[in-house]
């Protein structure tokens, strides 16, 4: 039986993989409500990806995926939390207004490059700002995997990958060697 890597799989699904250039450049931001049916159109294409993907892969932390990601280079994301029945969070022109000092580090995937994990050390509480299809702004605080999954994807609609944000000296690790895979992030309460 021919092994595929869990980056092949992605590709297959349509992810771009780490290396094209849409996943380095910053999004064009939506000019809403005047760009209102073409950010429906590709949240609409970010949905039918997050299908197509959790038919696929099994996501026990959530997941989320920005534009850049299926080829788009628009300032829009989907986030849908773990939690079984969690509304999805959709992401247009979001901006990060305020983090909280306190961080803590967590091991992270990427669809765009999901044959390794990294520890990526986050805010554990962000404050978020958005744009409505009507054109107003919307503001949200996230806490703890949600504000993690929240800034993954906004770092990919600024052209990111989460490795940027990793401290200098660690690298990721094959996912064969991360012993986490399918287990909640832990916070200390």
């Amino acid at each position: 039986m021919i092994e595929v890597r869990p980056s092949e799989q992605m590709r297959d699904l349509g992810v771009v993989q780490y290396g094209a250039p849409v996943l380095a450049e910053p999004a064009r931001p939506f000019d809403l409500p005047a760009d209102r049916e073409d950010a429906e159109q590709v949240v609409e294409k970010l949905f039918a990806s997050i299908e197509r993907i959790g038919q696929v892969h099994p996501f026990a932390k959530g997941m989320g995926i920005a534009a850049p990601q299926i080829g788009i280079a628009r300032s829009a994301a989907v986030v849908q939390p773990a939690e079984p029945g969690a509304a999805p969070i959709v992401l247009l022109n979001p901006r990060i207004t305020a983090r909280s000092d306190e961080m803590d580090e967590q091991y992270e995937g990427c669809l765009s490059f999901f044959d390794v994990r990294g520890l990526v050390p986050r805010p554990l509480r962000i404050t978020v700002e958005t744009t409505a299809l009507d054109g107003k702004t919307v503001t949200a605080v996230y806490e703890r995997g949600l504000a993690r999954l929240v800034h993954h994807e906004i770092d990919h609609l600024d052209g990111h990958v989460y490795t940027a944000r990793m401290r200098t000296g660690v690298d990721p690790i094959p996912v064969e060697e991360y012993r986490q895979t399918g287990s909640a992030w832990a916070y200390e309460q």
